[in-house]
């Protein structure tokens, strides 16, 4: 039985965990609630969207600017059009553990995929083109 001395310690670690350990169930919410936000903002298609998630990457401007606002309502590019690392790292450590290490290497590989500074959309493509082709199985953009 638990003593009650132990309890508070359970809640700390319990609070820890539930406010920087995001779980698998949680990462899917947010992503339908990043893109219930982007997809209308951008008018980009389910099939523009859902074809991205299965490698088809032709897609038409409105589908480029629905990156751009995934990728900047998560706080992964700065103003200039380049990828924020620095945030990218630190929203890391929220992920599950086993997403983790894949996702990691795939920023570090990522980090200098764009090559278009003065149109934000095809900027947010190439960012997330990148992470696709480096681990479409761990590829986290709704």
């Amino acid at each position: 039985m638990w003593s009650k001395r132990w309890s508070p310690v359970f809640c700390v670690i319990f609070f820890i965990c539930s406010a920087f350990c995001m779980t698998e169930q949680q990462l899917k919410a947010t992503s339908k609630m990043v893109r219930n936000v982007c997809q209308p903002k951008s008018k980009a298609t389910n099939e523009a969207v859902d074809g991205m998630h299965e490698g088809i990457w032709d897609i038409d401007q409105n589908a480029m600017c629905y990156l751009h606002c995934c990728i900047n309502y998560m706080k992964l590019m700065n103003k200039d059009n380049t990828f924020n690392l620095e945030t990218a790292q630190m929203q890391l450590k929220t992920l599950p553990e086993e997403r983790k290490a894949p996702t990691a290497a795939c920023m570090e590989q990522c980090k200098d995929s764009i090559k278009t500074f003065e149109d934000k959309c095809q900027a947010a493509y190439e960012l997330a083109k990148c992470m696709y082709d480096c681990n479409p199985k761990e590829y986290l953009i709704p």
